[in-house]
């Protein structure tokens, strides 16, 4: 490393270098170039170079003269200079300081001038110049076999294609807000010891692993042999878990059964940190069946008798909630449309609670839920659909409903989530109101997925919701919780079933960020009119 740090040179001593290698009678070939990354067709190049004299001295152009776009040269002028030293057949590098080479050859003199062989038709101007340059002083111009073709710009853009899709996916809202790998670290180790409150039904997603299905013998039905059961803690329980594994102290209100499988569901929960608090239901824990033949689902079953809890009871789990709200700083509630959170109920619990929280967030799930009567919410995470089913509004643009939402809740923003196309954080400005403020009033920032293949999409949402929240609660801007939400819901997507998903797993997922070293120049103005426009029309069943 050190002779080839050795060879590289001013301007100035590479024509000394030159002269008195002359003086000796040796002929000196020179080369120049970009050389952003020295692959296979430079080596051969420049080997070639080196057969036609007895010494090749190599010119890099300048980082500010690259002109090969805003992002180029990938390495900085130095280390192009110190690789190109590195080759046994280069003399000496120097760094040029003009766009073409032709100051240089005026100022070296060299015999022979190499070029490589696309040059010799294509009539660059700039080539022009350097070849004029070197025929007025009687030198020669040689053009290399071209045997080996490759491109730098070409092989630039082949990496960028296949990079970490990551980067691909957010460096347009890491660039805009300034979002930084440090202050996402940051945000997630504040969430330690956060008190949140969960309010929800408790779910036992079920797994059932079968045989490749064969059509019964009494008519045209599938039959499946199960080979496997695994069964996975879901609903309201998986977002407490989320938040514990997130560094958390979350407390869980959820209705159960007296039997032996709530009371191992209770104490799974207690053993990670979650404290529970059951309102006792008849009948048996809530359980959904997933039927799947290889990596497919291919039936499901709801053995889920409908809740239902008498005046009396919903009262009672109300005030239980006001009383362990009271020791957390913020609100989850979970609605899967089970029948514990009732819409007068959602109402009550919402108007109830408000004032004792710092931050209150939501989200439903199912037919039956109740997405109009989570009241005065910091956050809601529903789905497009459940958004349009709500409000019963399948034609106008997304923003528009989402406004509407907002507007009839109350609720002060909402990551909408589009499967695989990611998710949309709202955030309506101060001041706006009014059924057409949305257009001018409410940022919309996209976040495409982050996971090129979700192995299982289930439970996706629950952990958007509970690293968003968090986020929210510990003052991150919209945009952060929605990256770190959305680095949640990939790590979720990755794993067959409710897997639990942690600090560690955010923070793997943003060194990723920092690795695709992303750069954070404000997003032009009009590539922002642009997506506004293309958010206020898009996301219809017309459009």
């Amino acid at each position: 490393m050190t002779a080839g740090r050795n060879k590289v040179v001013s301007g100035p001593e590479a024509a000394t270098l030159t002269r008195e290698a002359q003086a000796r009678g040796e002929v000196v070939v020179h080369c120049h170039g970009c050389f952003d990354i020295v692959h296979p067709g430079h080596v051969r190049h420049l080997q070639q170079a080196a057969k036609l004299g007895d010494r090749l001295v190599v010119t890099v152009t300048g980082d500010a003269l690259m002109g090969k776009g805003s992002d180029r040269p990938l390495i900085p002028e130095e280390l192009r200079a110190e690789n190109l030293a590195a080759l046994d057949c280069v003399s000496w590098v120097a760094v040029s300081p003009h766009a073409t080479a032709r100051e240089l050859l005026l100022a070296l003199r060299p015999d022979v001038y190499v070029k490589g062989r696309e040059y010799q038709h294509n009539h660059d101007p700039r080539f022009e110049e350097e070849k004029v340059a070197v025929e007025s002083y009687g030198g020669r111009v040689v053009f290399t076999s071209g045997d080996v073709v490759f491109s730098s710009t070409a092989l630039v853009a082949a990496l960028e294609a296949s990079e970490d899709p990551v980067r691909i996916a957010l460096e347009p809202l890491i660039r805009h807000h300034r979002l930084d790998p440090e202050g996402l670290d940051g945000i997630v180790a504040e969430f330690r010891g956060r008190r949140v409150l969960v309010v929800g039904e408790t779910i036992i997603d079920t797994y059932v692993i079968c045989d490749q299905p064969v059509v019964a013998g009494e008519g045209p039905l599938m039959t499946l042999r199960p080979l496997e059961y695994r069964s996975f803690d879901g609903g309201a329980a998986i977002i407490a878990r989320h938040l514990a594994a997130l560094g958390a102290r979350p407390t869980l209100l959820t209705p159960l059964p007296a039997d032996s499988r709530a009371d191992a569901l209770r104490l799974r929960l207690e053993v990670e940190g979650v404290e529970v608090h059951s309102p006792q239901i008849d009948g048996p824990l809530i359980e959904k069946q997933r039927y799947m033949v290889g990596t497919n689902k291919v039936m499901k079953v709801d053995l889920a008798p409908p809740m239902t809890l008498d005046a009396r009871d919903q009262q009672r789990a109300i005030d239980q909630a006001r009383a362990l709200a009271a020791g957390s700083e913020a609100m989850i509630v979970a609605d899967f449309g089970l029948g514990f959170l009732t819409g007068p109920m959602l109402d009550t619990l919402c108007g109830t609670v408000r004032n004792v929280v710092d931050f209150m967030a939501g989200d439903v799930s199912g037919h039956r839920s109740n997405l109009l009567s989570m009241r005065d919410m910091d956050l809601l995470c529903p789905s497009e659909a459940e958004i349009r089913g709500a409000l019963h509004d399948y034609e106008e643009g997304l923003s528009a409903v989402v406004w509407r939402l907002l507007e009839q809740t109350r609720s002060r923003s909402a990551l909408v989530t589009l499967g695989h196309e990611g998710l949309i954080a709202f955030d309506p400005q101060a001041g706006a109101s009014g059924p057409d403020e949305w257009a001018g009033r409410m940022r919309a920032d996209h976040v495409p997925s982050l996971v090129p293949y979700a192995v299982d999409q289930l439970g996706c949402g629950d952990a958007l919701l509970a690293a968003a929240t968090l986020a929210r609660l510990v003052g991150a801007s919209l945009p952060a919780a929605a990256v770190l939400g959305s680095l949640a819901a990939a790590t979720e997507a990755r794993k067959l079933g409710n897997a639990v998903v942690g600090a560690g797993d955010l923070r793997r997922g943003i060194r990723r960020l920092r690795e695709a070293r992303l750069t954070f120049d404000p997003e032009p103005a009009a590539t922002r009119s642009s997506r506004h426009d293309q958010l206020s029309h898009s996301h219809s069943p017309s459009s």
